[in-house]
């Protein structure tokens, strides 16, 4: 074989090795955790994959939200508009357990999860300066 045959196979056999790489690579690995029930109890809901089904199950009359993700069989509180500065969101389940987050009147914000598994959850929200008047969803 003549040295440019010999070149032009090198880099033609170099080429298709990085484009099978290309091609065949794999997904990078998802940062989102997995978790069920208990295991959930104070972790993020958007750091994990409960996120991808969850849906809002419930609104109050202020418009907390209880989020629910029957893959993982966690609930979260949820606010995204029409409070003041004051507000504060909870979750609470049957079992007493509770997870809590302050809302500034701005953009949206969640509590962490608590298990909902065979038992039940509601939202809350409170506002300080509405002489701490507390409305939440039903339980779910």
């Amino acid at each position: 074989m003549n040295p440019l045959t010999r070149k032009l196979a090198t880099v033609g056999s170099a080429l298709a090795l990085t484009a099978s790489g290309l091609l065949f690579a794999s997904a990078p690995a998802s940062a989102a955790t997995t978790c069920y029930a208990a295991s959930c109890e104070g972790l993020d809901p958007a750091a994990t994959i409960c996120q991808n089904d969850a849906r809002t199950v419930l609104t109050a009359d202020w418009g907390v939200e209880l989020r629910y993700s029957p893959t993982c069989r966690a609930a979260w509180a949820r606010k995204s508009s029409g409070a003041s500065a004051d507000t504060v969101i909870s979750v609470h389940n049957s079992q007493g357990v509770s997870r809590s987050a302050y809302y500034g009147g701005y953009g949206t914000v969640y509590t962490a999860m608590v298990n909902d598994k065979d038992i039940y959850a509601k939202a809350c929200e409170t506002r300080a300066l509405e002489t701490l008047q507390t409305h939440c969803t039903g339980s779910y």
